[in-house]
């Protein structure tokens, strides 16, 4: 337990050194958010996965962290789109879609499994 752990804390702290060093050498610092703690924690975790458990699962975990970030960006375009262009108030509608965005979850994880709502 102790050995994954200091494991973990080694490559992690690889992987974000790593990533904040090319952030640094970016010129347009627009891009260099491309390179956040997420990506390298991402990639880290996936190291450690495929370490640990295999490629088959690290694959589904790759996966998932690639649909919950295109549910991210839908997210936020959508809530981005009703704040500015809408002038809706921010914490009803932030609320309001990030309910619906668990619910879309729930409803695509139930019909992947085939499940029904009965």
């Amino acid at each position: 337990m102790m050995n994954e752990l200091l494991l973990r804390f080694v490559i992690g702290g690889a992987v974000v050194s790593v990533f904040a060093y090319w952030r640094s050498a970016l010129k347009p610092k627009g891009f260099a958010g491309l390179l956040g703690a997420a990506s390298s924690e991402a990639l880290a975790t996936l190291t450690l996965t495929v370490m640990k458990k295999g490629t088959p699962y690290a694959a589904i975990e790759a996966r998932s962290m690639i649909l919950g970030a295109v549910a991210s960006f839908l997210y936020a375009s959508l809530a981005c789109y009703l704040l500015i262009r809408r002038k809706l108030p921010v914490l009803a509608t932030t609320a309001e879609y990030c309910r619906d965005l668990r619910f879309g979850r729930l409803w695509r994880w139930r019909q992947l499994r085939g499940l029904s709502w009965r």
